[in-house]
């Protein structure tokens, strides 16, 4: 963890307060996006969202979703379409807010293939295009060789998460391998916009949203539940 984190990033959110992203690197994200990426939303503050959102009430959830929206406005000049919860961590009231701000998709959960999510047998929230994939930290210490291991599995759409800390820093090597690798078993490597454009969402299967572990990784996550028929 302090390998591939530092002291710093490690105390951020704790002992040390967490930097604002938004102003201090405004001009690389939006070079970013005009570059042709795409751009969502990840949270307001990562540490609290993600120790505490999946315990919150609506009025805790949903300052952190405007103040993060208000940002993102600030920032790139639109409105946010799609939203990435920090360590697979939410709750249906962040469902809900995503429903009535317009968002158009969002991948909060782990899981199989896209889905509608229900909590508690409601239907809340736009459609979730879970991460289908193990990460490479994930990995780490269970494969031996985890790139291999991720070009075993089999083909069909996947949703892969990436860390800009991890993916661009110490496993900068093993995700480049990935990327060729993929491209080699000819992957058509594109943006989750892309692989939502791309799908029928009223034919979507409705899944349950619930709490449960990952292999490689601690703490409860929300996982694509049951299919409800």
């Amino acid at each position: 963890m302090l390998e591939h984190y530092g002291i710093r990033t490690l105390l951020y959110g704790t002992l040390l307060p967490g930097p604002d992203i938004g102003r201090r690197c405004a001009d690389t994200m939006r070079a970013t996006r005009d570059a042709g990426f795409e751009v969502g939303i990840h949270c307001w503050d990562h540490v609290r969202w993600q120790d505490y959102v999946a315990r919150r009430d609506a009025a805790w959830t949903e300052r952190e979703m405007r103040l993060a929206c208000e940002r993102f406005e600030a920032v790139f000049r639109e409105i946010p379409r799609t939203w990435g919860a920090a360590g697979w961590q939410t709750n249906a009231h962040a469902a809900r807010f995503q429903d009535h701000a317009g968002f158009a998709y969002a991948s909060d959960t782990r899981g199989i293939r896209p889905f509608l999510p229900l909590w508690n047998g409601e239907r809340v929230g736009c459609p979730q295009f879970p991460t289908t994939l193990p990460t490479l930290d994930e990995l780490i210490g269970l494969e031996a060789d985890p790139v291999a291991h991720l070009l075993s599995l089999p083909a069909k759409d996947h949703v892969f998460t990436a860390h800009a800390e991890l993916e661009g820093g110490k496993l900068l090597a093993m995700f480049e391998s990935l990327l060729a690798g993929w491209r080699s078993r000819r992957y058509e490597l594109v943006s989750l916009d892309s692989l939502y454009s791309s799908t029928d969402v009223a034919a979507l299967p409705r899944h349950e949203v619930v709490y449960g572990e990952v292999a490689g990784r601690s703490g409860a996550l929300a996982m694509q539940g049951k299919e409800s028929t």
